[in-house]
């Protein structure tokens, strides 16, 4: 199978090329850039074979493009860009949308989970076929539960780094905004700006600790945690209670979402 998946983010746009099931390629952009998303998604497209039927007598490529997204105004500009530079119609995962949620969700209401959440959580659960944690550094930072039958059973949502540290800034009068956060070299700051970075850091890692005990006290048992997202990278070094840190799981997950949606259907 062919595929072109879309992960539509806050921040960022994170396109994923899939020919014959094997990932060949993962780009990431902007919808405030909408040439250079334009390039990527083309240049992804022209990688795509032809159909090999021969009564086709039009060329066509041999692939579907499929999006999730949490960012209506960027989702328009995809479709638009895979209409009008493509020629083709993209694909939305989602609660009355064109692919429906691969998972069942026991929360309140289904349809103010971010589909992003559900993505990621139904890739991991398909590889450990067990009850799981999964956690998202990106924007916000979103820590969810899914039971060992595969059912999605909520999470918890804060504030990612940058916004901490925007809040930080904005809310007093002294403390400055700080850059990118680190991995710190000492657990105390010796000025303001680590005593920020610091605070940020750990706060993350003593968050995604706590709640993974507390999780694991009602589940029952303590499951595989696994941690993705655009800032994963930063706190790896302090997380060796998580089990793994996995690229684009969101990508991944709408792959195996239109695969179990194609395979339903058949």
């Amino acid at each position: 199978m062919n595929l072109i998946a879309i992960d539509i983010g806050n921040t960022n746009i994170t396109a994923g090329l899939f020919l014959e099931d094997i990932e060949a390629g993962i780009e990431k952009t902007s919808g405030d850039k909408p040439d250079e998303l334009a390039e990527v998604l083309s240049n992804f497209w022209s990688r795509v074979p032809f159909v090999k039927a021969k009564e086709a007598k039009d060329k066509k490529r041999d692939a579907r493009i499929v999006i999730a997204s949490v960012n209506p105004k960027w989702t328009e500009l995809v479709k638009n860009i895979v209409q009008e530079k493509l020629g083709e119609k993209a694909l939305e995962v989602g609660i009355g949308k064109d692919i429906p949620l691969p998972m069942g969700l026991d929360v309140d209401k289904p349809e103010q989970v971010g589909v992003d959440r559900v993505m990621a959580a139904f890739a991991a659960y398909c590889v450990v076929e067990d009850a799981i944690i999964v956690a998202d550094f990106g924007t916000a930072v979103t820590i969810d539960a899914v039971s060992e039958k595969g059912i999605y059973l909520g999470g918890m949502i804060l504030p990612g780094f940058d916004i901490s540290s925007e809040a930080l800034h904005r809310h007093t009068a002294l403390l400055p905004q700080i850059g990118k956060v680190k991995a710190p070299q000492k657990p105390y700051g010796r000025n303001t700006e680590e005593a920020i970075n610091n605070g940020l850091y750990y706060a993350a890692i003593g968050a995604l600790e706590t709640i993974t005990r507390i999780y694991s006290e009602q589940i029952g048992k303590w499951p595989q945690t696994i941690v993705t997202g655009g800032n994963m990278d930063i706190i790896k070094s302090g997380c060796d209670f998580v089990d793994n840190f996995v690229d684009d799981l969101v990508v991944k997950g709408i792959v195996l979402s239109f695969k179990k949606h194609i395979g339903e259907k058949a």
